[in-house]
């Protein structure tokens, strides 16, 4: 047993497949929207309203994908790796982004345990995790399988 780990911290055996998670919600605003795509993303149908209107395939601003991606990981840590002895991420597969995001939407984040890979001689375990975005309308825009590698409790 690692006496260095508060007993309210959840390590890689403390998760079972199946395990599900609420991870909160998160509104974007426009002028968020703009400023993160002026910074890492700027292409027109993010950063020019007038433009995304007229020449954009979905008739005005969206998030980008980086961006949606970025509110999913904040859901995360604010909801569940704030409680999890998190050594690291091990890889994001299978990321789709179903559905556009908009000013305004509000996106609500959840999470299912798939698989976890106890490797005790290493003193840490594999967490499989698939994840989903939802906005307002409970329509899917963002789907997700990422692993993270979790200390383990005994060794």
């Amino acid at each position: 047993m690692r006496p260095d780990v508060p007993t309210h911290v959840l390590c890689g055996e403390d998760l079972s497949p199946g395990d599900r998670a609420e991870l909160g919600s998160y509104t974007i605003s426009t002028d968020e929207l703009v400023a993160f795509a002026r910074q890492w993303d700027p292409q027109f149908f993010h950063v020019d309203e007038e433009r995304a209107v007229t020449d954009g395939y979905f008739g005005g601003l969206i998030a980008s994908g980086v961006q949606t991606l970025a509110i999913y990981q904040r859901l995360m840590v604010d909801s569940l790796f704030q409680h999890w002895d998190v050594i690291g991420g091990a890889g994001i597969r299978d990321l789709q982004f179903r559905k556009p995001v908009r000013p305004g939407d509000t996106l609500t984040g959840t999470t299912v345990i798939k698989d976890v890979q106890l490797q005790p001689g290493r003193g840490r375990a594999r967490i499989d995790y698939g994840g989903e975005l939802t906005n307002q309308h409970a329509e899917q825009v963002l789907v997700l399988t990422t692993s993270a590698y979790l200390r383990m409790r005994t060794t």
